[in-house]
C-alpha cells in the first residue's frame, strides 16, 4: 500500500492553498485556537472538548462543530497506518505555536510512531515583515516545504512539556524555554509574549490592550473598524484573528469615547497609559490562558517574571 504524508495545517486558506499547488497527502485542518480560553493537557478529552465548548459559547457567541472534532480525533488521527509522516504547517506567532505544541503532544498521546516535519513561516529574505504562510508566493512556500524540519525528540520533549505548562497553574515554569535552544525558531519570542497577555503590574494593561491605546492616541483613528486594521496590522508576534481582536476592542472601550467621527482615549485612557494608576479591574475579562485565569497574575518588568495579583495572594 502506498503511503502518504498527512498534513496538519492552521486554516482553510492554506489548506486551499496547499490543494491548488497539489502537494500530495492528506489534509487535517486544525480548527482552534488554544491560545485563549482553558484548556486541559488531554485535549482529546471530554473534560476538554466540553470546556472549550462552553468558552466558544459564553465569550464569542459560537458553537463548537463537536462533529468536526471527533473526526479529527477519531477518524484522521486513529487510522494513522496509511501515513508516511506528518508535517505541521504553522506560523510564527502566539496563535499557530499554541495549537502546535497541542498538536505534538496529542500525536505524543496517542503514540503515533512517525516523522513529524515543520513548516513555519516568519522571516523571508527580502522582507522587512514577518510573513504568513499564505503570504508566501508559491516559490516561497514550495521552498519552504522543500526545506521542512525534522523535529528530534528533544524538540517533541520541549513541545509537550511547554504544553502542559501552559495547561497548569505556574506560567513562569516558561521562562526556562525562552533561552531554550530547539528546532522552533520563534518559540522564544512566543513564549516572551504569552507572558506580556497578563496585565502590567504598574498600568494594569498588557501588551496588546496598551498597543490598541496607544494606536487611539497616536493616530486618527476614525471608527472601531479603522482600529481594527491597524490592531491586526500592528500585534507582533501574537497572530490574532479580527474576532479576537474586535472583542478585546469592545472590553477597552471604558478608555476612549467616540466622537465627530473619531475616537478619542478619555481621562482615564490617558492616565492610564502614563501609569498613574492600574486600571485592569476596568476591564471586564474573565479570559484564561490555558490553565490560570489572566488576572490571577501581573506581569512585573522590574522582576521580568508574574507576580501573583494581591487579591489572590495566599
Amino acid at each position: 500500500m502506498n503511503k502518504y504524508p498527512l498534513h496538519i495545517t492552521n486554516g482553510d486558506h492554506l489548506n486551499k492553498y496547499l490543494n491548488e499547488l497539489e502537494i500530495v497527502g492528506e489534509k487535517l485542518v486544525w480548527q482552534e485556537m488554544l491560545c485563549e480560553g482553558p484548556t486541559k493537557e488531554a485535549i482529546h478529552s471530554q473534560e476538554h472538548i466540553e470546556l472549550r465548548r462552553q468558552f466558544f459559547n459564553d465569550f464569542y457567541n459560537v458553537e463548537l462543530d463537536l462533529e468536526q472534532v471527533d473526526f479529527v480525533l477519531n477518524e484522521q488521527l486513529a487510522n494513522t497506518e496509511r501515513y508516511s509522516e506528518i508535517v505541521l504547517w504553522f506560523e510564527y506567532d502566539l496563535f499557530c505555536h499554541i495549537n502546535m505544541i497541542a498538536v505534538i503532544s496529542l500525536l505524543q498521546y496517542k503514540k503515533i510512531d512517525l516523522p513529524i516535519y515543520l513548516v513555519c513561516s516568519g522571516r523571508v529574505p527580502g522582507s522587512k515583515t514577518l510573513k504568513a504562510l499564505t503570504e508566501l508566493n508559491t516559490e516561497q512556500l514550495l521552498d519552504h516545504y522543500k526545506n521542512k524540519i525534522a523535529l528530534n525528540k528533544s524538540d517533541i520533549d520541549i513541545a509537550t512539556t511547554v504544553w502542559g505548562i501552559y495547561c497548569g497553574k505556574d506560567h513562569n515554569l516558561l521562562k526556562p524555554f525562552i533561552v531554550k535552544n530547539s528546532s522552533f525558531k520563534y518559540l522564544t519570542n512566543c513564549l516572551k509574549a504569552h507572558l506580556k497577555r497578563f496585565p502590567d503590574s504598574v498600568d494594569g494593561l498588557n501588551t496588546l490592550e496598551r498597543n490598541i491605546l496607544e494606536i487611539v492616541r497616536d493616530n486618527t483613528i476614525k471608527s472601531k473598524h479603522h482600529l481594527l486594521g491597524y490592531a491586526l496590522n500592528y500585534q507582533g508576534y501574537y497572530g490574532f484573528g479580527d474576532m479576537q481582536l474586535k472583542r478585546l476592542i469592545d472590553k477597552l472601550s471604558v478608555f476612549y469615547t467616540e466622537e465627530n467621527d473619531a475616537l478619542v482615549l478619555n481621562r482615564t485612557g490617558h492616565e492610564t497609559l502614563i501609569g498613574q494608576y492600574n486600571s485592569s479591574y476596568k476591564i471586564d475579562s474573565n479570559m484564561c490562558f490555558g490553565g490560570v485565569n489572566k488576572y490571577e497574575y501581573q506581569f512585573s518588568k522590574k522582576l521580568n517574571k508574574l507576580v501573583k495579583t494581591i487579591t489572590n495572594v495566599d
